[in-house]
């Protein structure tokens, strides 16, 4: 059956309150593109993978070289044990070709750049109180319309630790085990923008810990399956400090699977950056099975219906029933 825009709007507006009501949702949600987080986890029972394929150019003013690399940026994430818990695997592997023209001189590091397991749990979500989320039904604009209360949002969580392997040349002399804490949130400013936050302070261990900030907002177009996405990223330590903006789109190709492709470049000249990658998300919904098995369990004594059991009545009963009819 094919809607109208108006159509599509209305039932938009509708039944969103009612997705956002809990972690689960009918579609996949994908911290990609960018690197800003969602407050929510994936849903218990949901299997998750976020693969990017990324090539930046790095140019260094103070050392005069040149640079480029590529690599990829991978995401396991799985809802454990209830519905706002999630353990998530995450990192960046990467190939970097410098090169010093001063010197004549060129090499190549190769390894983790992010390898970091962590646990995120959802501790406040303002969209479970279903008496805040109802929509107006006779005005568009007042479901439409900026209100204050939408600034209050959904608040994570966030503890995990990050790891080493062998010698890794871009952090030379950290231990083999640090860690990392943060917070992240996320509200929704109208029916197709949401605003997501996250602040935290990583590599926690180390002689170089570094705060890490993001803020990003997203916007859906009028046909939901495509958004665009803002980001801007602050990074604040002793060994790396820039601010790094992003901007991309985003596709989806159906409920459980995504694509999306995004630009970023640094504020720096030490070194400058600039980058492209290309993603897929995809994840593997045993949420909705577990649903459907809940759904389709007969009623009864053991999940079982007696045979016959409407047709059994006590003679008492027959009685009444007679009584009622003479009556």
């Amino acid at each position: 059956m094919d809607f109208s825009i108006a159509q599509r709007s209305i039932f938009f507006f509708v039944l969103l309150p009612t997705l956002l009501s809990a972690q689960y949702t009918d579609v996949i949600n994908s911290n990609r593109p960018g690197r800003a987080v969602s407050a929510y986890a994936v849903g218990k029972g949901v299997a998750q993978a976020e693969v990017g394929l990324f090539y930046e150019q790095q140019d260094n003013v103070d050392l005069n070289s040149d640079s480029n690399i590529f690599g990829t940026d991978y995401a396991l994430r799985y809802g454990l044990l209830f519905e706002e818990l999630e353990i998530n695997l995450e990192g960046s592997f990467m190939s970097q070709n410098i090169t010093y023209p001063d010197f004549g001189i060129e090499g190549n590091l190769t390894n983790f750049s992010r390898n970091r397991l962590g646990l995120k749990y959802l501790v406040y979500d303002p969209y479970k109180n279903p008496e805040r989320n109802k929509p107006n039904l006779y005005s568009w604009r007042a479901n439409n319309v900026f209100q204050w209360k939408n600034l209050i949002p959904a608040v994570s969580l966030y503890g995990g630790a990050n790891f080493l392997f062998g010698d890794n040349p871009f952090y030379p002399g950290d231990p083999s085990l640090s860690y990392r804490g943060g917070v992240n949130t996320q509200s929704r400013l109208s029916p197709r923008v949401v605003l997501i936050s996250n602040i935290a302070y990583d590599r926690i261990g180390t002689d170089f810990p570094e705060w890490r900030y993001a803020l990003s907002v997203t916007h859906a177009f009028r046909d939901p399956r495509w958004s665009i996405f803002v980001e801007g990223q602050g990074i604040s330590g002793d060994r790396y400090s820039d601010i790094i903006l992003r901007t991309g789109v985003a596709r989806l190709i159906n409920p459980d699977f995504q694509a999306d492709f995004h630009l970023g470049s640094g504020f720096k000249n030490s070194p400058s950056r600039i980058f492209a990658v290309l993603g897929f998300s995809y994840r593997l919904d045993f949420h909705k099975d577990q649903m459907k098995a809940i759904d389709e369990q007969p009623s009864g004594q053991n999940g079982s219906i007696k045979k016959n059991a409407n047709k059994r009545k006590s003679k008492k009963d027959r009685k009444k029933e007679k009584d009622d009819i003479d009556f």
